[in-house]
């Protein structure tokens, strides 16, 4: 009774201390999330389902769409399922969404010990979830807002209710069972269907009997045919649930939100297409991803590396040898469902980047997550081979104890115990340091991003942000979420078309969020970043007056003035530091006045459209940067509006283009901007 009650508080001191590291990590390893934006896709879908929300209405077509939302006629939604973001919405209600973080990894460990008492014992149990909780793919992955932890809680609910009822024949385990598989399957289904398989094999083999006599077993059915029932009946209204939900978002029961986003983002061998990524998913290819994949699982990502896999193999021939039950033959068959079933989804060919680079891809910050179900039997049966080598070591002591002296064979036999334990935490501390290190340095970097937004965002303001990876919102910038009504403290929107956007929100303070350097955190770029206010100017005209500097061993500096219509060049005095200039926009077009002596020109403006001055500063052989103001405008209605330009500092004219922001604090000795817009009328 002892040693039972021992490990049972040793679990229930597992699995609190696993709440804690995954919240801490969290906090601390991911606090502007990581390096998969899809966490934002379910931030996102948790706030519009804690405002009762399914869809987002924005006030400006185009410019509001989070990462992976589809766009329909009824408005924006997910393509992923709910059931993950209400998981962490729950969270939020009780303070904050990591608490739904540290929620998640505590029942999914008490759960893996409750699935592992129903198989083997308690004891095994305890160090099934020390194994798990020493997991560098369970605890990272607990930490972060993505599916795969909650839809092993639902798993293993599913798990551990099925084999309580088969064990103790209530029915009411067996509904909750049925329930829980049902959720999974509405979370993630394919994954569901993957775990749940061995167990419907098992299902199916304890109602052998029933198929013998099915009249006599449908007028008195048997126990097992009764719970199996309820199992199946919860399970299939949970399938209808999402069907249901399928037919409200996409308008069709079979058609599921990522198909409408992606029509070729399925199942499969074949072609498929994710917006621009196109791949012919051979079952050549297929099967070399796939066992990448699990080559990285078992020796970087689980406990203890290839010791621990090592573990986990001779458990299971341990588990062989002493008589393999059906239940626990069910439990095995994961490695085989899991496994071979993966082979069939292309994402997994996905999250190693280039096949042929070590270290590419989200695998190496993340690890292999689409197989996470397979931490839990990995780790339990881990758990009876690491005690059957330790209850064979205590045996060989025993043995020799008339040999030995009694004293001395018990500190050898200690000795050996500890070195498993010394082996496999040292393997694990080797393997987890280098994709924490990765995380960490992307979050350094997300740190200077960030920084402009460290003491919070203004009130009742408006960021126009840039879009490195496309007209999306969310993708990379994960922090900066909308709230469903877009009335929050600050709204964010594309920097694309700022009239329509500032337009829709005359109330708000405008502000534009600009980085240095391409958005790439696993390279420690951007370097930094700039949340700066904006102007607006309208009038009969509208003048932008620029000073910029001009370092000392400047030979030239040429000037050029565009629009999409026309360009117009002056080459200036490059002894002039700084160089002033100005640009007065009318409705009838642009010029240029200022940085030399040639007569101005106008270049034509036709209503909204972007005004570009680009001041090139040659050294000669030594190098050059450059000057890029982008002054956006609004010839309509015989009058101007102006913006605050964007403003660039490039190496060359070529470098240009949104991933250069000019950063006062950055910027080289002698290079400097100064800009004031002033309207007339």
């Amino acid at each position: 009774m002892t040693g039972r009650r021992s490990a049972t508080l040793g679990t229930a001191a597992v699995v609190l201390l696993g709440a804690a590291v995954v919240w801490l990590v969290a906090a601390r390893l991911f606090p502007y999330h990581s390096l998969n934006h899809d966490e934002a896709v379910y931030l996102q879908q948790a706030t519009m389902l804690l405002d009762g929300q399914l869809f987002l209405r924005p006030p400006v077509e185009g410019m509001f769409r989070p990462w992976f939302f589809v766009d329909s006629a009824d408005g924006l939604y997910s393509k992923y399922s709910p059931v993950p973001a209400a998981v962490f919405a729950l969270g939020e209600l009780f303070g904050g969404f990591r608490l739904a973080l540290a929620g998640v990894a505590a029942g999914n460990l008490a759960l893996a010990a409750g699935v592992v008492r129903e198989l083997f014992d308690r004891r095994t149990a305890l160090v099934t979830v020390v194994l798990l909780l020493a997991s560098p793919l369970f605890v990272v992955n607990s930490a972060v807002f993505l599916p795969y932890a909650p839809t092993t809680l639902c798993n293993l609910a599913f798990a551990y209710a099925y084999l309580r009822a088969d064990r103790t024949g209530d029915r009411r385990w067996a509904a909750v069972a049925g329930a829980a598989v049902g959720l999974a399957f509405f979370a993630r289904p394919y994954t569901a269907v993957l775990f749940a398989a061995p167990f419907i094999v098992h299902a199916l083999w304890t109602l052998r009997g029933t198929f013998r006599d099915p009249r006599h077993a449908l007028a008195d059915p048997p126990d097992a045919l009764v719970r199996q029932a309820a199992t199946a009946g919860l399970g299939l209204a949970g399938v209808a649930v999402a069907l249901g939900y399928n037919a409200v978002v996409t308008g069709s029961p079979l058609t599921f939100p990522y198909e409408a986003f992606a029509p070729l983002d399925g199942l499969g061998f074949g072609r498929h297409r994710l917006l621009g990524h196109e791949v012919a998913y051979t079952p050549e290819l297929a099967v070399r991803a796939n066992a990448r994949v699990l080559w990285i699982l078992f020796s970087q990502w689980v406990a203890g590396g290839l010791v621990g896999t090592a573990l986990s193999g001779v458990g299971v021939a341990v588990a062989v040898r002493r008589g393999l039950s059906a239940r626990r033959a069910a439990f095995g068959g994961l490695f085989l469902s899991i496994s071979l079933g993966n082979v069939l989804f292309w994402g997994n060919l996905n999250i190693l980047g280039d096949l042929d680079v070590a270290g590419d891809g989200l695998v190496a910050a993340l690890g292999p997550y689409y197989h996470f179900d397979l931490l839990v039997p990995t780790a339990a049966f881990g758990a009876v081979g690491a005690l059957a080598v330790v209850g064979r070591v205590r045996a060989a002591a025993a043995a020799a104890r008339p040999a030995v002296d009694a004293r001395r064979a018990r500190v050898l036999a200690a000795v050996a115990v500890l070195v498993l334990p010394v082996a496999v935490g040292a393997v694990t501390a080797d393997v987890a340091r280098e994709p924490i290190e990765r995380n960490a340095e992307v979050t350094e970097t997300y740190e200077a991003a960030y920084e402009p937004f460290a003491d919070g965002t203004p009130a009742d303001s408006l960021v126009l942000l840039p879009d490195p990876y496309g007209d999306w919102l969310n993708h990379p910038f994960q922090p900066l979420r909308n709230s469903p009504d877009y009335d929050g403290r600050t709204v964010y929107a594309l920097d694309e078309r700022p009239f329509e956007t500032v337009d829709a929100f005359p109330d708000r303070t405008v502000y534009r969020y600009a980085h240095r350097s391409e958005w790439a955190p696993y390279a420690g770029s951007p370097q930094a970043a700039r949340l700066h206010r904006l102007e607006a100017a309208d009038g009969d005209r509208v003048a932008l007056d620029a000073a910029v500097g001009v370092p000392d061993g400047a030979e030239s500096v040429t000037v050029r003035l565009g629009t999409d219509a026309e360009s117009t060049y002056h080459v200036a005095d490059a002894g002039t530091d700084p160089l002033r200039f100005r640009v007065v926009v009318t409705d009838d077009g642009a010029t240029l006045d200022g940085p030399s002596d040639r007569a101005t020109e106008t270049v034509p403006v036709a209503g909204r459209e972007t005004v570009t001055v680009s001041a090139f500063v040659d050294y000669g052989p030594g190098g050059s940067f450059a000057y890029r103001l982008e002054i956006p405008v609004d010839a309509t209605d015989d009058r101007v509006r102006a913006l605050t330009p964007r403003v660039e500092l490039c190496r060359g004219v070529r470098s240009c283009g949104g991933a250069a922001a000019y950063i006062p604090e950055t910027a080289p000795d002698g290079a400097s901007v100064e800009t004031n817009l002033t309207s007339y009328d």
